[in-house]
């Protein structure tokens, strides 16, 4: 039996510099991947890794306890090398910026403005401050805003850090009230397949699949376009105010019906004995899309992640931990024979061409992600599946999953 896990968070922002200085802050980055080579390279001599802190502080311009977390963070790495066989020995010559790692309180701040916003204020040097607003999703603000006037909440340490070229600030927040079970404790795995108009979900259990849904949600992909073709139509009027409001209106529209979709998939997750959620890890898929312009437009800009996201945090509140996979394949794998071929798919139709296995196409997915989730997460085998039930549908059209 496995320990539960405290709900912790990572929430990542956009930083919106307001002090006129965002080159302190790059400054700052470079000087944080001086001390991690400096760390590196000292523990790669013998030095002791007590006096390393110290040591590395006198001469480093940066706020003490950062340069302290940055040193942590290197003796980790060094750790990491000499008690896994997997990890490589860290360089001692990074170059480029490297994270700001910094304490709340201490070297970085947080508040709530007269607006709404989340202001921040970074210590980068000894007495000088990087400051400005936090941009980021919704869901994020809406934690961060929570934490900070809640007791429940811890706000941990923060790492600023520069990604294709824009400054951001990654946040850890810890729930101190919530736990979720640890993933490896689970006896039901829920695989979740997430597409354009619709959500699958497949409940797999040592005794073989318990459940299947399909949630339709075909209003997202047509409010998304028909709020396209607006936008369209007044950016080339060059009214970029109802441009704004009309971007405006598909968020909150988007968001809402996410929010009752991801809501619905943790419900229905709980019938199930000590479920776990399972998603194929989409990070590098929007990176390699590349189906002509009109195409990638709408794949670019789907939500999977939002709903992911909605979904992982709502599940986390009620204690049922979430885990993610590679989706190589899932799409394009038999669930009952195995064999892989990407003609096996049509569209929302599915036909083995070595088994001749028919099936919804999103549904043999959503199976595939729950068997990977098993082998992955599991210590019990994956069932031989022998059937599947029959697929149930429901349409956020024709019902409301509030």
């Amino acid at each position: 039996m496995t320990d539960e896990q405290a709900l912790v968070k990572t929430l990542d922002f956009q930083l919106d510099i307001q002090s006129d200085n965002e080159s302190l802050l790059y400054d700052a980055t470079l000087e944080a991947r001086s001390v991690y080579n400096e760390t590196i390279r000292l523990a790669k001599q013998g030095v002791d890794w007590n006096a390393i802190p110290d040591h590395v502080a006198d001469d480093a311009n940066l706020v003490k306890n950062t340069t302290q977390r940055v040193v942590a963070k290197a003796l980790g790495a060094m750790e990491n090398y000499y008690e896994y066989d997997d990890f490589g020995q860290p360089s001692h010559t990074k170059d480029g910026p490297y994270p700001l790692r910094a304490n709340y309180e201490e070297g970085y701040n947080l508040s709530l403005t007269d607006d709404g916003d989340v202001a921040f204020r970074i210590s980068a040097k000894p007495y000088n401050h990087v400051k400005g607003v936090l941009k980021g999703s919704n869901a994020h603000l809406d934690i961060l805003k929570t934490a900070l006037e809640s007791d429940e909440w811890k706000i941990g340490t923060a790492e600023a850090l520069f990604h294709g070229g824009s400054a951001e600030l990654h946040v850890n927040v810890t729930n101190t009230e919530q736990t979720v079970r640890d993933k490896q404790d689970s006896r039901t795995v829920i695989g979740v397949d997430v597409n354009e108009d619709n959500v699958s979900l497949t409940a797999l259990s040592e005794d073989g699949v318990e459940g299947t849904l399909v949630i339709d949600f075909p209003e997202i992909k047509f409010e998304r376009h028909r709020y396209f073709t607006m936008r369209k139509r007044v950016q080339n009027a060059r009214k970029d105010s109802i441009h704004d409001t009309l971007e405006g209106r598909e968020e909150r529209f988007v968001r809402d019906r996410l929010h009752k979709v991801s809501r619905h998939i943790v419900e229905w997750s709980q019938q199930f004995e000590k479920p776990c959620i399972v998603f194929e890890d989409l990070k590098e898929m929007h990176d390699s899309i590349d189906y002509g312009t009109r195409m990638n437009r709408r794949l670019h800009h789907l939500p999977f992640r939002a709903l992911q996201f909605y979904t992982s945090y709502k599940a986390s509140f009620d204690g049922v931990p979430t885990a993610w996979i590679n989706p190589e394949y899932t799409s394009q794998r038999c669930p009952m024979c195995g064999h892989t071929e990407r003609a096996n798919r049509n569209k929302k139709r599915f036909k083995c061409r070595s088994c001749s296995h028919q099936d919804h196409s999103d549904r043999g997915a959503s199976v595939n992600i729950a068997v990977k989730g098993i082998k992955k997460h599991q210590d019990w085998n994956v069932p031989a599946l022998n059937s599947l039930p029959v697929v149930r549908k429901v349409s956020t059209e024709r019902r409301s999953l509030s």
